[in-house]
């Protein structure tokens, strides 16, 4: 409610109030300055500090004010506040039983008289003035506290009666349940008996909402009643702010009335001079005008003579000019309405002709004959309809010239196709309509030429793209280099114009009836300002145009050189100067887009020539041609592609993939034929392989021996030497001796040829490893089919297979293993770095030869063991010594020896005889325990003794095995 509000009427007087910070001269009746009060203050409160608070109408736009009273004035005159007071402070506040004592004064206090509040009365004597003169409109603040309290806790306790409901922020009788809950119907029910009794109910009801009517009232005539004393404070600040108001209206009134003396004396005549100077630079602009629409009336005439001559850089240039004349020298200009649109129209038309003119131009450059030396067909044609393509921003012509290269590669091949043919006799061309089937009937020789005339074709054809292509790019180049240009001018620019800033500002104002002092001067002395001003604006396409109150330049015209500035020019790469103007609209992103278009297109080119050479080799492999070429010929081929990719990655920067993946293609299938064909060669070898040792011819020896020299390689044939030199028994590699069998000496051919594959072809350097480990496994494993399975015995028809067979078999084994590492070091260092896990094959392999071996070692173990077991078995320790048993072992010791001698090294013998060795003492000692001989010095002991004796010197004594060591101690059992 507005009772808890704080406010005061006027602001009273305090030490820290600004308005007494300063001293008054108390003989000067100076009445003090006041701030005008608020129309609504608030209600003073008990903060001594806040006397004067205005109100803010933010926080107390939904306070209640006096605006808010809809009571009658004689009740707002009314003062509720007087209230009954008590007589007597201490008879209220301590009871009647006080009774009021003399106080004995303290010995301790000094006796204070009248002298000594003398310096203190003269210093506060003003500021009681001051709050005398407050005090008779605000009342003294305890009594208004306490009779506010007084009164606010009456209202408080009043308006306690009336209901919570009247005091919603919602109420509103439109409300069916506040109406009901306001006025039940109860009340009103006049049916039946009780219509006395509902009556005096309702009689009630009106009584009880009038006393509710009368406590609000009485709320709100005390709250108005608050504020009584604002009201008058009010209105005596109006009729103070009234006089102010009159005496100024006075003061302005005769200020008005001295400046029109002022100038009817001082200005009128001076204005009257700047007029006539006014008049007459008007009359300058009127005839600048005349003849600037004199010079643009001739700008079609002009137009037509330059499109005849193909100068569309002019023409565009000249309609641009014109425009920008029409815009901001003629605008308005009546007789010019029609203009700018037919200049559109002719732009259009201009536009077209350059679309169609830059087509001719791309037919006559890619299409003249590639004999031609010229590597650009009319360059400054050329840069003349880029920058006015540029300039319309018609930026598919780089699509123009697309088309036209797809159309011009498709007919380079069909016409080196006709030359070729038509250069051959035995071609019926009448009998073969077709030109693919003409082609196709051509032997590799001839259709190896074709293609090599055709990569030479297309080589020609890019290199004059691409020169073409550049020539567009530079001229791209130079207008972005303008436009960067261009935008540190206009910095530069701004920079300059603000220092000018000053001298502009001077110039312009403006000081009567809108006439500027620039107008005033002369013409001589105007002539500097505008050439400045004119170049700024042709300096800057940005810039604003001229208004027509402005000087204008003694004489305008639509010649481009005049109204646009140029940079110095750069070159194309074929020498062609570029003059770059300024009027380009295109963004620094669009030309950049448009110089990566370009570097795309040469690309594009690249891949259409592959693209082409891709299909007309598809066509030729139709019938199974290419991949009937021998090795030599698809070699030959091969280079020649890698070739043109090369050249063609050179010229164009980037490496295209569609001819790369058809020399891929068919390179794959030519690796799978070249290994079926030499899986079946050496499937044949093994199927008729007799597992005897064979001679080693000289040349044979001779690859052995570039191989230790490092090179993979076939040697070359010399007829001369290979005559003389007769076959070897044995292949020597690196000083040690390997006694093979033939198809092993022509596996290592093969190895070798897959090797130069690889070499000669990198792009099939992973598939040929792969098919190489599969011929090396496939060789593995049909040998062991043939010797350890015995699979010769039904193939081949041997009656056995002997340890000389085993032998011969373990050693060729042994040789492939040999070179392993090799082909693994010469084909790493043709992989790539991701893909040398590829070389686990080799390890796998490896392993497996290695364990084939170990199996052949096994298996010659195994056959004398089994000897050891059938004759040992039968041994009894009688005379003679040596037992018959012991001669037979030693005998075949022997041949086993014999047939190993040649074909194993001795240090692979001494370890093989050592576990047939062990194996002898197993056998040996299993026997003797069986017939209880014991070493026990006795006749048995001493016959055994002989026995093993004759055994150990004749081992002793083959080849190789004089210093094994047999440790024959082994064949007694320990004692327990």
């Amino acid at each position: 409610m507005a009772s808890s509000h704080s406010s005061s009427p006027v602001p009273q007087g305090s030490s820290s109030d600004v308005f007494f910070k300063k001293e008054v001269d108390p003989t000067k009746h100076i009445r003090p300055v006041q701030s005008l009060p608020d129309v609504c203050p608030k209600e003073p409160t008990g903060d001594s500090n806040s006397i004067c608070v205005a109100p803010s109408l933010v926080t107390d736009q939904h306070r209640w004010t006096i605006y808010h009273s809809k009571v009658n004035l004689p009740a707002a005159l009314n003062d509720p506040r007087l209230a009954k007071r008590e007589s007597d402070f201490f008879t209220k506040t301590w009871g009647l039983d006080f009774v009021d004592t003399e106080v004995i004064p303290s010995f301790y206090l000094p006796q204070i008289s009248k002298e000594h509040f003398t310096i203190y009365q003269q210093e506060i004597s003003q500021r009681e003035k001051i709050h005398e003169r407050c005090k008779n409109i605000c009342p003294p603040k305890d009594t208004f506290d306490r009779t506010l309290l007084h009164t606010h806790d009456k209202s408080r306790t009043d308006l306690e009666q009336v209901p919570k409901i009247f005091m919603k922020p919602d109420f509103a009788l439109d409300d069916s349940l506040t109406f009901n809950s306001v006025l039940p119907w109860s009340h009103f029910n006049t049916a039946g008996g009780k219509g006395n009794r509902d009556a005096a109910s309702s009689k009630l009801l009106q009584e009880k909402l009038s006393h509710y009517l009368d406590i609000v009232e009485v709320n709100i005539a005390h709250q108005i009643s608050l504020r009584s004393e604002a009201f008058f404070h009010a209105m005596t600040s109006q009729h103070e702010l009234q006089d102010y108001l009159k005496k100024t209206s006075q003061a302005v009134k005769m200020l008005r009335d001295k400046i029109a003396q002022i100038d009817k004396v001082m200005c009128e005549g001076s204005l009257h001079i700047l007029r006539l100077a006014l008049t007459r630079n008007n009359c300058v602009k009127v005839y600048n005008k005349l003849k600037l629409m004199a010079t643009v009336h001739q700008t079609q005439p002009t137009v037509q003579v330059l499109l005849s001559t193909s100068e569309f850089v002019g023409a565009l240039d000249l309609i641009a000019t014109t425009q920008e004349v029409l815009q901001q020298e003629l605008q308005g200009i009546h007789s010019f309405r029609h203009l700018g649109s037919q200049l559109c129209e002719l732009e259009k038309l201009i536009d077209k002709m350059m679309v169609a003119e830059f087509s001719t131009y791309s037919h006559s450059d890619l299409n003249r004959p590639l004999e031609d030396d010229c590597q650009i067909l009319e360059e400054e044609r050329l840069v003349s309809l880029v920058f006015g393509l540029l300039k319309q921003r018609k930026l598919n012509f780089l699509e123009i010239y697309s088309e036209e290269m797809i159309i011009t590669a498709k007919n380079i091949i069909k016409q080196c196709v006709i030359n070729k043919v038509s250069q051959i006799e035995e071609l019926d061309t009448d009998a073969v309509m077709k030109l693919a089937d003409q082609m196709r009937m051509l032997n590799f020789p001839q259709w190896f030429d074709l293609l090599t005339n055709i990569f030479s074709k297309f080589i020609v054809f890019l290199q004059r793209v691409k020169a073409t292509l550049n020539v567009i790019h530079s001229v791209v180049l130079s207008v972005l280099d303008k436009n960067q240009r261009t935008r540190e001018l206009e910095i530069s620019q701004q920079k300059n114009a603000a220092k000018d800033n000053s001298l502009d500002t001077e110039v312009a104002y403006l000081i009567h009836d809108g006439i500027f002092i620039s107008d005033a001067f002369s013409e001589s002395e105007l002539t500097p300002i505008a050439v400045d001003t004119a170049s700024q604006r042709n300096a800057s396409p940005n810039s604003e145009p001229c208004s027509s109150d402005s000087v204008s330049e003694p004489e305008c015209t639509t010649d481009s050189s005049s109204s646009k500035e140029q940079i110095p020019s750069s070159a194309t790469p074929g020498g062609v100067d570029i003059m770059v103007n300024e009027d380009m609209k295109l963004t620094d992103l669009e030309l950049g887009k448009l110089a990566n278009n370009t570097q795309e297109l040469l690309y594009s080119a690249s891949d259409i020539c592959h693209d082409r050479a891709v299909k007309f080799l598809m066509s030729r492999a139709k019938d199974g041609f290419l991949e009937k070429l021998n090795s030599t010929e698809f070699i030959t081929l091969s280079r020649l592609m890698e070739t043109f990719i090369f050249d063609t990655e050179q010229i164009c920067g980037r490496k295209s993939m569609s001819l790369l993946g058809a020399l891929q293609s068919q390179a794959s299938k030519f690796v799978n034929r070249f290994h079926e064909e030499r899986k079946t060669k050496l499937s044949l070898l093994l199927d008729n392989e007799r597992w005897k040792q064979a001679d080693v011819p000289a040349e044979f020896q001779d690859l052995v021996d570039s191989l230790s020299d490092g090179k993979i390689a076939l040697p070359e044939k010399k007829s001369g030497a290979t005559e003389e030199r007769k076959p070897a028994e044995v292949l020597i590699v690196e000083g040690q001796q390997y006694a093979v069998v033939g198809t092993v000496l022509l596996l290592i051919r093969i190895i070798l040829e897959y090797c130069q594959c690889v070499d000669n072809i990198p792009s099939v350097t992973t598939d040929m490893l792969t098919r190489l480990s599969d011929l090396l496994k496939y060789f593995n494993s049909r040998s062991c089919q043939l010797v350890l399975g015995a699979g010769a015995l039904q193939v081949v028809g041997l009656k056995t297979i002997t340890t000389k067979n085993l032998a011969l078999s373990s050693r060729c084994l042994q040789l492939i293993v040999h070179y392993i590492p090799v082909i693994r070091a010469h084909f790493e260092a043709r992989l790539q770095p991701k893909q040398y896990s590829m070389l686990r094959h080799f390890d796998h392999i490896t392993k497996d030869y290695h364990d084939h071996i170990a199996e052949i070692s096994a298996k010659l173990v195994a056959i004398m063991d089994n000897l050891f077991d059938k004759l040992l078995s039968k041994y009894e320790v009688k005379a003679p010594v040596p037992s018959a048993c012991f001669r037979n072992i030693c005998k075949q010791m022997a041949k086993m020896h014999e047939a190993m001698i040649d074909l194993l090294p001795e240090e692979q013998i001494q370890m093989l005889f050592l576990r047939i060795n062990a194996s002898y003492k197993l056998h040996l000692k299993k026997q003797l325990s069986h017939l209880n001989v014991i070493n026990d010095g006795g006749p048995q002991n001493g016959l055994v003794t002989a026995d093993v004796a004759f055994y150990t010197g004749n081992l002793q004594a083959l080849k190789g095995l004089k210093d094994l060591d047999l440790n024959m101690a082994e064949i007694w059992e320990q004692k327990r």
